[in-house]
Formats: C-alpha cells, sequence, structure tokens
C-alpha cells in the first residue's frame, strides 16, 4: 500500500552480515522442502517498503542457506498489490511462491471488485507491524495532538490532511480520527508518505499520519515535529535520533486524548490457496527463522517497526479484528463494493 518506507536497507547488511553466517542452519529436517526455485512475489514497484521487505528476506534466506534453493524476487504492484494477490489464487497449490504484503491483502477486496478473498490464500505470518504518528509541521501554533484537534474542531476550513494514496490506510485513519475526534478534518491523497513528508515540510498541509521512517528525514532536518504515536504504549527505541529526542519520547495519541489507542499495519507473507499443511508450516518456521537473525532485528530497528510475529490462529485473529474495525469506517465514507 505505501510505496514510501526506508532509503537505507542497504546500510544494513554492512555490519550484520557476517555475524552469524551459518549461525542458524537450513531446514534440513522438515518434512516437507521446496525442489524448486522459490519466488517472492512483491504487491509493491521497486524501491518501496515491501520490496524492500523483499529483498532483505531474499538476502537473509541466501546469507544464512535456510533454502537449498534459489530465490526469485519478482514485484507485481499494479492495482496496489492486487496483481500480486491475483497471481496467487491463480496458482492456487503452488508451494513455491510467497508473496509479501501488507493489510492491503486482505483489505483491498472490501473497497475494490477483485477476482479473489484473502479466505482462498494462505496466511504464513506477520513478521512486524508499522507504527503510524500524527505530525505536524515545525512552529505551528498547536504544540501538541490535542491542540491540533481543537484548531481542527474550530476551524477546519484551512487545516488539511495529507497522505499516501486514497481509500488506503492514512486516509482511513484521518477518517477513524474524524470520527473519535467529532472532527471534519479534509484529507489530501499524495503519491507516496515520501511527498506527504515533503508537503508537510513545506506547510502546504498541516499534518499527516506518516509511519516513522518516512518522516525521519524531515525531522532531524527541524522541519516537521512528531505529536503523538497511535500505540498503546509509547515507541521502545530510546536512542537519540533528532537533536536530543527519541521515538520513546513521542508521547501516544491515547495520552494526547484522541480516542484511538493503537494503528497500525502488519508486514505480512502470504502462500497460494490449497498448499499443505506441511508446505505452510515449512515457510512459517522459515520466515521465523529470518526474523531472529542480526539483519532483520538491525531492520527493525532502524526503521522503528514493532517487533511482531504471528502466524495460525493468532494470525487470522488479526486480520478478523482489524478488517472489523475498518468495515464500518469504510462503510460511511462508501467505499464497500461486496
Amino acid at each position: 500500500m505505501r510505496k514510501a518506507f526506508v532509503r537505507r536497507t542497504s546500510r544494513l547488511f554492512l555490519g550484520c552480515t557476517l555475524i552469524a553466517a551459518g549461525a542458524l542452519p537450513a531446514l534440513a529436517h522438515a518434512a516437507w522442502q521446496p525442489d524448486k526455485n522459490v519466488e517472492i512475489v512483491v504487491a509493491g514497484g521497486p524501491g518501496g517498503g515491501t520490496d524492500q521487505l523483499g529483498r532483505l528476506i531474499q538476502s537473509i534466506i541466501t546469507t544464512h542457506k535456510f533454502l537449498d534453493v534459489n530465490t526469485i524476487v519478482l514485484n507485481k504492484g499494479g492495482g496496489n498489490g492486487a496483481e500480486a494477490f491475483l497471481d496467487l489464487k491463480m496458482n492456487k497449490g503452488d508451494p513455491e511462491k510467497l508473496v509479501i504484503g501488507t493489510n492491503n491483502i486482505y483489505l483491498l477486496p472490501l473497497v475494490s471488485k477483485l477476482g479473489y478473498q484473502w479466505q482462498e490464500l494462505t496466511p504464513i505470518a506477520a513478521v512486524a507491524e508499522d507504527d503510524f504518528i500524527l505530525w505536524s509541521y515545525k512552529g505551528a501554533p498547536w504544540k501538541d495532538a490535542k491542540s491540533f484537534y481543537e484548531a481542527v474542531k474550530a476551524d477546519p476550513s484551512n487545516l488539511r490532511m495529507g497522505g499516501s494514496q486514497s481509500k488506503d490506510v492514512d486516509q482511513t485513519l484521518t477518517l477513524l480520527l474524524n470520527q473519535t475526534t467529532h472532527s471534519k478534518l479534509v484529507y489530501i491523497p499524495f503519491k507516496s508518505g515520501s511527498e506527504a513528508a515533503t508537503q508537510l515540510a513545506g506547510k502546504h498541509i498541516a499534518a499527516n499520519v506518516n509511519n516513522p521512517s518516512e518522516s525521519i528525514s524531515q525531522w532531524r532536518g527541524d522541519q516537521v515535529e512528531p505529536l503523538c504515536v497511535f500505540s498503546k504504549e509509547r515507541m521502545a527505541y530510546t536512542e537519540k535520533v533528532a537533536g536530543e529526542k527519541s521515538w520513546a519520547d513521542v508521547p501516544t495519541c491515547h495520552e494526547q486524548g484522541l480516542g484511538i489507542d493503537q494503528y497500525r499495519f502488519p508486514r505480512t507473507v502470504f502462500m497460494p490457496g490449497e498448499v499443505t499443511a506441511e508446505q505452510r508450516a515449512f515457510y512459517v518456521e522459515l520466515m521465523r527463522k529470518v526474523t531472529e537473525t542480526p539483519e532483520f532485528k538491525a531492520y527493525v530497528k532502524q526503521n522503528a517497526l514493532v517487533p511482531t510475529f504471528l502466524e495460525g490462529e493468532p494470525l487470522t485473529a488479526y486480520i478478523e479484528k482489524d478488517t472489523a474495525r475498518v468495515t464500518p469506517v469504510f462503510k460511511e465514507a462508501g467505499w464497500l463494493k461486496n
């Protein structure tokens, strides 16, 4: 969904690729193993966050020799990722195909007439989550999230929320905020989170809800300020990233009284439908091993992601809860297609 995520992933390999090479054995004793090259299909274009995650996973698998076959990364980002998900449906039973996506794999069918439902596919894991932060520009007349929304409710006519794309996670969060704060903040879609960050730094919009990595450059450049993070608890990262401030210094939006305890989206891995239990189990353990490597942990830390690993029933419950939460928002906005 989000096209801009992080531009610095390649530097991670310099410090940690050799640290644990060979430290984690291949899945040699699994009940099933692939005997053909494995396709890692990225539900996004080259260079975006989903693409970088897919290529990181490929690099880790190769470096640690987790597979006895090769991996191939393919980008199929058409239709906001729908191209990749339809490819999964068309290849039911294929155990050598994975798709890297986000919550778009299960939310897209709600807002677009597509030829699949996520239940026809095989969830493998959620390997991390992205937090969302309410950002405003440096020197704004409001100094926290509460006073920002007081200004919105007083006179929303000249205030705009920017975000990445339409009918997507940023606009969904904006609509949720309008509901919980009883406000009418207008949403302006841009091509990416990066563009939304640039527009905010230039004071062309009043706020955005970018992920941490999408606005860190502008924060370090003293152009924007994080007002609050949509999380039940403050972020765990205490190292200074912008002057004397760390991610842990950002208050939660719940502390600021915005009425949303938490809003995140998962980084997901799926297989086609109609694969065997042994095939699914193999890739669950493969993704688990990937997330346990130093490279992956460094990637999570650098991008201020939430360390997460969900599979099986907990992952299904997560998907169902997330879907139930946003469905009424989509309905009120007139987005539902089914």
